[in-house]
């Protein structure tokens, strides 16, 4: 099969991400859902992708991506994210702040905060804040989950459930249209809960590609968030989910 560019442009996506949504890609490539519809059936038909409830997976899209891999995907995005939530936090807050590559920015948007209380099983994002003197970093003992530089398990769950911050920041695996937060496994799920159970507000961070891609482990829903901060506006069907308590941020545009 020949593929077109956009075609061809599908498949990569789905490399990285493992699925992708009709509407997601609609957005991603500036087109209408019926354009990508003719696509995606063009895929189907050489084997190439598997249909999905309103979108197209490739095998073994359970399974995250490596953390080199995700660090440099989207990483723009991540960084107007990061940005974005630091302005959220004023100086002197708490935060419980999780795993991933988007925390990871935002822990690098909070390095001239000052007098902050950063608690978080992610090394990556604990190092940079440790270098302002004026904050206090807590981290998880425990295992390192190689290659990825953080802690999960009773270790990471114990020390969140040690805390009750003014801040909780966490990433996502991937978020449906039914409004499920999603993990790839058991662990992350826990972590996740674990961290949003112990905040006063609960920010969810994902940028666009985390709509509509799916992962096996439920880790909580949309109700159980207070802010959403993403890169673009949200795909159709999914503003329409959100709850009304939900304070939503475009990271390129300000609030939505």
């Amino acid at each position: 099969m020949n593929l077109s560019v956009r075609q061809g442009g599908i498949v990569e996506l789905l490399r990285v991400q493992g699925a992708v949504s009709v509407d997601g890609l609609a957005t991603h490539f500036s087109v209408t859902p019926q354009t990508i519809r003719r696509d995606l059936n063009a895929l189907y038909e050489a084997n190439l992708v598997r249909r999905r409830h309103g979108g197209a997976e490739l095998a073994g899209h359970e399974r995250n991506v490596s953390f080199q891999t995700r660090r440099i995907t989207h990483f723009q995005a991540k960084v107007q994210i990061g940005r974005a939530v630091a302005a959220l936090i004023p100086d002197g807050a708490s935060v419980l702040l999780g795993f991933g590559t988007t925390p990871e920015q935002v822990a690098l948007a909070l390095v001239e905060h000052q007098e902050l209380t950063v608690v978080t099983n992610n090394l990556s994002a604990a190092m940079p804040l440790s270098q302002n003197p004026s904050n206090r970093v807590v981290v998880a003992g425990g295992v390192l989950r190689q290659p990825n530089p953080e802690i999960l398990g009773p270790e990471a769950e114990r020390l969140f459930n040690s805390f009750k911050a003014d801040f909780g920041v966490s990433g996502v695996g991937g978020f449906d249209l039914e409004g499920a937060l999603l993990d790839f496994d058991i662990a992350e799920s826990d972590c996740h809960k674990a961290l949003r159970g112990n905040c006063r507000t609960r920010i969810l961070v994902l940028d666009h590609s985390k709509f509509g891609r799916l992962a096996a482990v439920r880790s909580g829903s949309v109700d159980d968030i207070d802010v959403l901060v993403t890169d673009l506006p949200l795909p159709e069907g999914y503003r329409q989910r959100m709850p009304a308590h939900v304070h939503i941020v475009i990271a390129s545009e300000g609030a939505a």
